[in-house]
């Protein structure tokens, strides 16, 4: 557990707030991507932010978007640090952002199975249930969508075509 001041807490709540600009119905901490505040002096803070993967070319909207949010809150001088390790996964995402994908038509990516061995093969034939219509018939449209972290996919059932979230 990580232990914050009351102002830390406040920062991080403001940068948490922020939308994901690629998926805007998510703001980064139902994504995940935000690790961490600290205030370093009075004005002075570093916000750390791990991308959904190297090289995420929405990293730097991420960070101008927490400076301007931190900015307008008083802090005079905002770093914010694109953070490798631990890498995200998509385990990070909240239940909360779970829900809303679901909500706004983008499947979510499963779940991580705590009590399943640690190391191994990924299974890749898994079935995707539809945010349309709830089936579980659907189909791989293409492995990529309008982000590289997300596949396009069709319902059968439904005939709907939706994003998945990949699991990584």
């Amino acid at each position: 557990m990580v232990t914050r001041t009351p102002l830390e807490e406040e920062l991080f709540a403001l940068a948490g707030s922020v939308p994901d600009p690629e998926l805007p119905v998510l703001n980064l901490e139902e994504l995940g991507v935000l690790r961490g505040v600290d205030v370093l002096a009075p004005g002075r803070v570093t916000v750390r932010l791990t991308p959904t993967y190297t090289g995420c070319p929405a990293v730097e909207t991420m960070s101008a978007d927490i400076e301007r949010v931190l900015h307008e809150h008083g802090m005079a001088e905002v770093c914010v640090e694109t953070v490798l390790s631990p890498a995200w996964s998509t385990d990070d995402i909240s239940a909360e952002g779970r829900r809303k994908l679901a909500e706004f038509g983008i499947a979510p990516p499963r779940p991580h199975d705590a009590s399943a061995p640690s190391s191994g093969p990924v299974p890749l034939a898994l079935s995707v249930r539809c945010p349309h219509c709830g089936s579980t018939d659907t189909e791989l449209l293409s492995r990529f969508s309008s982000t590289a972290c997300k596949a396009l996919r069709r319902c059968v059932s439904c005939r709907e075509p939706f994003d998945h979230f990949k699991e990584l």
